[in-house]
């Protein structure tokens, strides 16, 4: 059974830094994509950022690049989203997502798991 779960949300201020982590248990360790999202009321899911667990190769939103970084820790079963210079606009739900394949999805329908999600507010 696949599970994911979020952690690391919470209040912060324009210009402030935050780390999120999704620890995840039941997928494999090859063929597997890990993926970022967020969400606003009113709006669809948001693709933010991904990563590849074969080869590790990450690829972002434009809307992100440069701010906010995907990475892995392997031996914790763990992917992280470090968001940089955070905005008011980054105001959001959070969501990890992972599907069973390699691929470069940048839709939700592209990820078949998702975690519960944590909540960032950035405070102006």
């Amino acid at each position: 059974q696949v599970q994911l779960v979020e952690s690391g949300g919470g209040l912060v201020q324009t210009g402030g830094s935050l780390r999120l982590s999704c620890a995840f248990s039941g997928l494999p360790f090859t063929r597997t994509t890990m993926g970022w999202f967020r969400q606003v009321p009113g709006k669809e899911r948001e693709f933010l950022a991904g990563i590849r667990w074969s080869d590790s190769r990450s690829y972002y939103a434009d809307s992100v690049k440069g701010r906010f970084t995907i990475s892995r820790d392997l031996a914790k079963n763990t992917v992280f989203l470090h968001l940089n210079s955070l905005k008011a606009e980054d105001t959001a739900i959070y969501y990890c997502a992972a599907d069973l394949y390699d691929h470069y999805g940048r839709t939700a329908n592209d990820f078949g798991y998702w975690g519960q999600g944590t909540q960032v507010t950035v405070s102006s």
